[in-house]
Formats: structure tokens, C-alpha cells, sequence
């Protein structure tokens, strides 16, 4: 974590001031903003390794931010927000973040959270070379262009979709427990429950597959976890 560039974007003093500390008590470089126009001015700017981004803010909120991001980066965004449950942490998650923390925090838990981000973004640039494309009788994949594709038709992933179907099909016919793919797609196991990794396999096989989700190659291996059966 030392020495990464964090954007902390939020209309809360007390809230951008305590972040600052935490985090550059690690040796990261931290600037903030305190709505959302002026993150994006410091985000095009200053490009930073990692954004946290407050949910409600006046004016341009955390949504319309966060798809102003996704637009042009895939730089790891942290939502923070008031509201617990499901459905918004879903809504986040859906929209392209990578990670989703609820008000009020625990400082480790944040700082926790924030390094396994940044330990699989630089996981990311230096190991997702190994292979451009991968091809086969059922699903492509085309990581330098972030482009899946099931048969003819392109599929509109998610950032965690994408990792997930990549962390499978990297690991073919491989049982992968819930804690693996915890730690390979969420980056850590901290503060994230498993049933997380169901639900987001669900997710994947709908988008996979939205007539006959169940035919999609992604095996349930009861009381062990998920296989990838490669057709």
C-alpha cells in the first residue's frame, strides 16, 4: 500500500479528514474532494490507484460519479454510504464498484478493505499478461479488450463479473472453494461473507445465460465450491 495515490471523494469534513489519516499512516498519498464534480477534475488530473467514493452527495452523487469513472477507467472504487442494505450494496457492486463499506466503519476494517483492492489491482498489471484471449465451444474471453462473448452475442459484465468468469476459466475443471475465489476475485476474505460468491455466481450465469442459466459450465460442487467443467 505504500506509496499508492488514493482519491477520497465526499462531502463529509470529518469523514475526508479521518481517511487521510488512516491511510497515510501506510505511506499512500492521499487527495480529496468534497463533491463529485470536483473529484472527477482531481481524478482526470491526478489519476490515482484507488477512489473512495461517498454514495450521497449534493448535486452529482456517488451513482452518476461512479458511472462517470467507469466510462474511462478501471480503477478500484470503494463506495461508502449510510445505507446497509442489500439492495444498495447490490446497486454499487452492479454498477461497476469493487467493494462497498457502510457508515460507520471500522478504521482497520477500511484500511483492510482498501489494501486487498489495491494487492489485486497490481495483481492485475502484472500477472493478467500471461494470456490475451481465451476461446472455448461456449464462452470467449478478450482481456485486453475486456470483451465477453457467448457465441455471437456480447455479454455486458460487471468489473467483479468479469474477474470471477476469468478467475474460472483460468482455473478449468479445478474445484475452487468459496474462500479461493474470496480471496481471487474479492482480493481478500475480509468483512465479505460467502454467500456473496453465490450470489455473484448467479449473477454470472444469468448474464452468461439468460434463457438456460443452468446450462452455463459452471458447476455447483456441493460442500466444496464452484468448477469450471470446460465444454
Amino acid at each position: 500500500m505504500s506509496e499508492s495515490r488514493v482519491l477520497v471523494i465526499d462531502d463529509d469534513d470529518d469523514i475526508r479528514n479521518l481517511v487521510r489519516t488512516l491511510l497515510e499512516r501506510t505511506g499512500s498519498t492521499v487527495h480529496d474532494a468534497a463533491n463529485g464534480k470536483e473529484g472527477l477534475r482531481e481524478f482526470h488530473s491526478w489519476r490515482p490507484d484507488l477512489v473512495i467514493l461517498d454514495v450521497n452527495m449534493p448535486e452529482m452523487d456517488g451513482w452518476n460519479v461512479l458511472e462517470r469513472i467507469r466510462d474511462m477507467s478501471k480503477v478500484p472504487v470503494l463506495m461508502l454510504t449510510a445505507r446497509g442494505d442489500e439492495l444498495e450494496r447490490v446497486r454499487g457492486l452492479q454498477s461497476g464498484a469493487d467493494d462497498y463499506v457502510v457508515k460507520p466503519f471500522g478504521k482497520q476494517e477500511l484500511v483492510a478493505r482498501i489494501q486487498a483492492l489495491l494487492r489485486r489491482a497490481a495483481r492485475g498489471a502484472s500477472g493478467e499478461a500471461e494470456a490475451e484471449t481465451y476461446a472455448d465451444s461456449f464462452v470467449s474471453v478478450d482481456w485486453g479488450q475486456a470483451r465477453v462473448t457467448v457465441g455471437e452475442r456480447e455479454v455486458q459484465l460487471t468489473p467483479l463479473e468479469f474477474r470471477l468468469l476469468s478467475t474460472f476459466v483460468r482455473h478449468p475443471r479445478q474445484v475452487l472453494s468459496r474462500d479461493q475465489l474470496l480471496e481471487l476475485v474479492w482480493g481478500d476474505a475480509f468483512g465479505v461473507g460467502g454467500d456473496q460468491v453465490k450470489l455473484y455466481v448467479g449473477y454470472l450465469r444469468r448474464k452468461l445465460d439468460p434463457k438456460e442459466p443452468d446450462s452455463v459450465p459452471i458447476e455447483t460442487v456441493r460442500g466444496f465450491g464452484y468448477r469450471y467443467k470446460t465444454p
